[in-house]
């Protein structure tokens, strides 16, 4: 006696794999994609460097401070353990805010105070989220926090820019300790940026939430 035909699986007879019915496991993007990913990279980037540029042609003391200084720290050791950011983070002295809002609105950035913090979003159709955000040297970005931001004595050169020093830096993610500082925390101790001698290091009010870190660094 002939086999009938195997029948087709339905919503009663499932198969392995059918409850993901309907939903592709993979998504196919054009090359587009990938360019329009490349240039929003360049344009950070660009923005990084003009912000840069006009501070120092006027000779005002910085740190590229937050994302890009940990970018610039992670890249010394491991190139492809650096993560993207899309906005810019200064260092600056209170009494040079004058001059700094002077450099950069003559390169095109346009002064807002949004969210308690001074930024510059590039040009009239620039959004917060992109923009230069300004952080003063000695002051609490917010009243809680355990520590000021550092003073600009301790800077290093990375990728030709002004980078807060690495303790300092770690200091500071310790310190704003969102979900996005934990991460490029957790990225530094897997290229062995931090390890428990950083401890010692640090202002003891941030030390237990390093040990928390180190203690469980897959989360």
């Amino acid at each position: 006696m002939a086999e009938s035909p195997p029948t087709k699986p339905t919503k009663s007879d499932p198969s392995p794999g059918s409850e993901l019915s309907g939903k592709p496991s993979v998504v196919a993007f054009g090359f587009d994609v990938l360019d329009r990913i490349e240039l929003a990279i360049a344009m950070v980037k660009e923005r990084l460097r003009r912000a840069v540029t006009a501070l120092e042609a006027r000779g005002i003391p910085h740190a590229v401070v937050g994302g890009h200084a940990v970018a610039a720290w992670v890249a010394r050791i491991d190139p492809a353990a650096v993560r993207t950011t899309v906005d810019v983070d200064l260092l600056v002295a209170r009494a040079d805010f004058d001059a700094v809002k002077a450099a950069l609105e003559a390169v095109g950035f346009i002064h807002s105070f949004t969210f308690g913090i001074d930024i510059f979003v590039d040009g009239p159709d620039g959004k917060a989220r992109e923009a230069v955000h300004i952080l003063f040297s000695g002051e609490r970005v917010k009243p809680n926090d355990a520590v000021p931001s550092p003073d600009l004595s301790a800077v290093e050169i990375l990728d030709g820019y002004r980078t807060i020093d690495l303790d300092r830096l770690i200091g500071m993610k310790l310190t704003a300790y969102r979900l996005k500082d934990r991460v490029h925390l957790l990225d530094m101790i897997d290229v062995g940026l931090i390890d428990a001698a950083t401890l010692d290091r640090l202002p003891e009010s941030l030390r237990p939430r390093l040990a928390e870190l180190l203690a469980n660094p897959d989360g």
